[in-house]
């Protein structure tokens, strides 16, 4: 149990919800397994996104006839333009630049999905709808001890993260191929990675949870995250929260995607 709560607790805050409209400005190859792309857009002044692993709704034109349906933010809630609901896929935002109205999403690449079947064959000008974040957790950054644990869908979130920690001990047990993972976030210092291979976070979490035997946790100064599928990090949270008896408000559990 924590000792010490105030001021230490992550925080939540609300932003105004706003859909926003925006074009690809640029686009990266990234790692062999990521776009990287760059939108731009007047929308996107006023664009605030306060916590490390914030999502914002990317929602997509339609497959079919490449309209953007874009819904409007009115009194009585949220309206569709002609009922229809585009699709959409939660996305962190990696940079935001303000002075350029820039925001920088990085998008996995797998055997199919809407969201990578798109940013295969995405070019400057293609547009887009962004929406939120809605909310934002502010996690502060000096805990003594971290601890993460994610897969490929997290590491955007992640090394959004390592750029306001700098030099601060933290330990990563990444399901990601290491040639991968390390072409990705680079060898940053002060970094202790287990690679555990892509792909394997559902079938690898017990023999996770038996190396966590061997950490010792500290009682109190500490932050663990836990991203990826959602059955396995469900599985993660119980096992921190429940056989550690590791305080609630420092364990941070977000299912990225559902193996269905």
């Amino acid at each position: 149990m924590l000792t010490e709560k105030t001021g230490r607790a992550p925080r939540r805050v609300r932003n105004e919800l706003r859909f926003r409209p925006v074009e690809v400005i640029a686009k990266t190859f990234v790692a062999n397994s990521f776009y990287r792309i760059e939108f731009g857009g007047e929308a996107l002044a006023g664009f605030n996104s306060a916590g490390f692993d914030d999502h914002v709704k990317v929602f997509f034109p339609d497959p079919a006839t490449g309209e953007l349906y874009l819904p409007q933010v009115t009194e009585e809630g949220i309206v569709w333009k002609d009922g229809i609901r585009p699709l959409a896929r939660d996305y962190t935002p990696l940079y935001f630049n303000a002075q350029k109205n820039r925001l920088t999403l990085d998008f996995y690449l797998h055997e199919s999905g809407v969201a990578s079947d798109w940013a295969v064959t995405a070019h400057p000008g293609d547009r887009l709808a962004i929406g939120g974040p809605r909310g934002s957790l502010i996690v502060p950054e000096d805990y003594a001890f971290q601890l993460y644990v994610c897969d490929e869908t997290g590491l955007p979130a992640f090394k959004r993260r390592l750029t306001s920690l700098g030099d601060r001990p933290v330990r990563l047990y990444a399901f990601v191929d290491a040639a991968q993972g390390k072409a990705y976030l680079g060898d940053p210092p002060n970094v202790e990675i287990v690679w555990l291979g892509s792909g394997k976070m559902q079938a690898g979490v017990g023999s996770l949870i038996a190396d966590l035997d061997k950490v010792a946790l500290p009682t109190d100064d500490y932050f663990i995250w836990l991203t990826g599928e959602g059955a396995a990090v469900k599985q993660l949270s119980d096992y921190f929260i429940g056989k550690r008896e590791r305080d609630a408000d420092f364990v941070r559990a977000v299912a990225y995607w559902h193996d269905k």
